[in-house]
């Protein structure tokens, strides 16, 4: 059966030449298209992302011309001289309230007691930020100043043959 054949059909190949001259065509463009659309939808990416980052840019700015006009009032570098230097105006007496729980509210493990004081005494009142520097100023000026102990005598070297230490000559 394989040998018969029905008289007027020719046998046709799958591809004609037109078929194949298409499909050529239309690979090439793809490949000719193919990199300038992925540098397009990449250059949208980056021009996407630079615009956000303008935008993010320009509310900086802002932020920054609204800090600028109100250091620019005095009543504002007064009120931040005061809470953040803890500078006082003449006359004044200032006063620094600590709260003993801490600021997230927690309750301490152990509670600060001043040195020498009782387990009832009041609670160390905390150092500005330049009483801090100062006292480490003194306490590195104390250890310059105080002599230095004598250090110990270094062992003379002796012959190998008497040590017993364990490492090696």
């Amino acid at each position: 059966m394989a040998g018969w054949r029905i008289p007027g059909l020719a046998a046709r190949p799958r591809f004609t030449s037109r078929a194949t001259v298409l499909v050529l065509v239309l690979c090439s463009l793809v490949a000719i298209l193919a990199y300038p659309t992925r540098q397009f939808i990449s250059q949208r990416a980056e021009i996407s992302a630079q615009r956000a980052k303008a935008d993010h840019a320009r509310q900086q700015v802002e932020q920054l011309r609204r800090d600028k006009a109100r250091w620019q009032d005095p009543e504002y570098v007064k009120a931040q001289a005061r809470a953040r230097l803890h500078f006082a105006v003449p006359g004044e007496t200032p006063y620094i309230a600590v709260d003993p729980a801490g600021r997230d509210g927690a309750q301490p493990s152990a509670p600060a007691r001043p040195s020498g004081g009782t387990a009832a005494g009041p609670v160390k009142a905390a150092k500005p930020w330049y009483a801090g520097i100062w006292d480490s100023v003194d306490a590195a000026d104390t250890a310059a100043a105080a002599p230095a102990a004598p250090a110990a005598p270094r062992p003379t070297p002796s012959s190998s043959a008497g040590d017993t230490s364990p490492h090696d000559h």
